[in-house]
């Protein structure tokens, strides 16, 4: 009988030098531990590993379960956005028509902040439930804040996507449409920069030009669009121009949601730093904090204001309709109960596309899912264009072929990347025998 090679004992990298790995590394100590790890948290907020075997590893994303995101994020964000317009662009009566008055005055919701605190909370409640219904029977479910040191990353992912929005809003009212439309089309970039600079993560070279292709693409396409080119045209008649002002505001916007997704994939990608982390349990901390956030700036912003300590710190003024954003939206579902319908709904949708967003990001990576959302747009056009039979201008068609060129390109090379591996693989295999 043939002397057996001893088993490699498993060893457990120091956290202090997994710190300072990039996200790819630090996914190859992990593997190298011939298993898949749970990492409980102890007094001190640092990880212990527990190991298992290598049949308990969890096995790579399907096409299905893509396919099943993309689906999952369209529905529930094109339902979202026809509740959006619908709560922000429909006038309500003031009081009723009279013989005296027959068309009395109007108002509309104009409390973003409102919204956000009350789709936070939905989202936060949705995502628990599935947390709670998802965990097995016997098992402990899993914490939110499983350690302490995946306080800051949280707390800060938090922070950014709860001001993005507002400085998105802001820019509106000093830049035209065009400006608008082409940064947002634009937001794989930032995206892409943030995990360079800040995480230090490196890209195979042909992701870049993907990137440059879905961003040229979709920008190209949106512009050839006739409805977005009857709203540049009306905004141009409109504004005179771009203001440096509007494009720092909408610089703001864009780096904060860059850094929302960056920082969302870097405690994915290291589950040696925060423990391994799923998509539902960043929902449920991710609403929680922005939640409670939104609601102390609700609850305290009043009294601040009041005291008149607020308007002597800060450089510049703070609206009126801000400093009673909460009671004045209370007062308005209040006397439109049609409104508070559409604002639940809005939320519900919402908390439902969440719960597929936060899956693909713990699956798959931040840059593949803010692809889906820069394309779900141009794709809805395209849709419709079929659906309705109508026809594309040859800006249009430039603009679908650079972005399909940029996606089947990714797929041709990650396809030979997976065969190179495999072929690698089977070659290193039968040396060993």
């Amino acid at each position: 009988m043939g002397r057996q090679k001893q088993p490699t004992p498993l060893q457990r990298a120091p956290s202090s030098s997994v710190m300072h790995m990039p996200p790819n590394e630090a996914e190859a100590v992990e593997k190298s531990t011939n298993g898949s790890a749970n990492f409980p948290s102890n007094a001190n907020g640092s990880a212990s590993a527990k190991v298992t075997t290598a049949q308990e590893t969890v096995e790579p994303p399907g096409l299905m379960q893509l396919l099943i995101c993309v689906l999952g994020i369209y529905a529930a964000f094109l339902s979202w956005g026809v509740l959006q317009e619908a709560i922000t662009t429909t006038s309500y009566l003031v009081r009723p028509a009279t013989a005296d008055e027959p068309e009395p005055a109007t108002e509309r919701f104009t409390y973003s902040l409102v919204l956000n605190t009350v789709q936070s909370l939905f989202a936060a409640i949705t995502g628990f439930i599935y947390l709670f219904s998802s965990t097995p029977k016997g098992q402990k479910m899993p914490s939110i804040f499983p350690t302490r040191r995946i306080l800051f990353p949280l707390l800060l992912v938090s922070i950014s996507s709860s001001l993005a929005s507002p400085f998105g809003y802001a820019s509106l009212a000093h830049i035209d449409y065009l400006t608008f439309i082409l940064a947002k089309s634009c937001k794989l970039l930032p995206v892409m920069l943030l995990h360079l600079t800040i995480f230090r993560k490196r890209y195979p070279l042909y992701k870049y030009g993907v990137v440059l292709l879905v961003t040229l693409g979709v920008a190209t396409f949106t512009l050839h669009h006739p409805g977005t080119s009857k709203k540049v045209a009306t905004s141009a008649s409109e504004q005179s121009g771009s203001s440096m002002w509007g494009i720092f505001l909408l610089s703001i916007n864009l780096l904060l949601d860059g850094l929302t997704n960056t920082t969302q994939d870097h405690v994915f990608a290291s589950p040696k730093l925060y423990t391994r982390f799923t998509g539902p349990q960043m929902m449920v901390a991710q609403n929680v904090l922005s939640s409670i956030l939104t609601a102390a700036y609700l609850l305290i912003i009043p009294h601040l204001s009041q005291s008149g300590l607020l308007h002597n710190l800060l450089p510049f003024p703070i609206p009126p309709s801000t400093e009673t954003e909460m009671y004045s939206a209370i007062s308005f579902l209040t006397r439109h109960p049609e409104a508070l319908k559409h604002v639940l709904g809005f939320a519900a949708c919402g908390a439902v596309g969440q719960l597929f967003i936060f899956y693909t990001l713990s699956r798959f990576s931040s840059l593949l899912l803010v692809t889906v959302t820069v394309t779900r747009k141009m794709l809805t056009m395209l849709l419709s264009v079929f659906w309705f039979g109508h026809s594309l201008s040859a800006g249009q068609w430039l603009g679908i072929g650079l972005v399909f060129g940029g996606i089947g390109a990714e797929a041709v090379v990650q396809k030979q990347e997976k065969k190179a591996k495999e072929l690698a693989k089977k070659e290193a295999a039968k040396k060993e025998q």
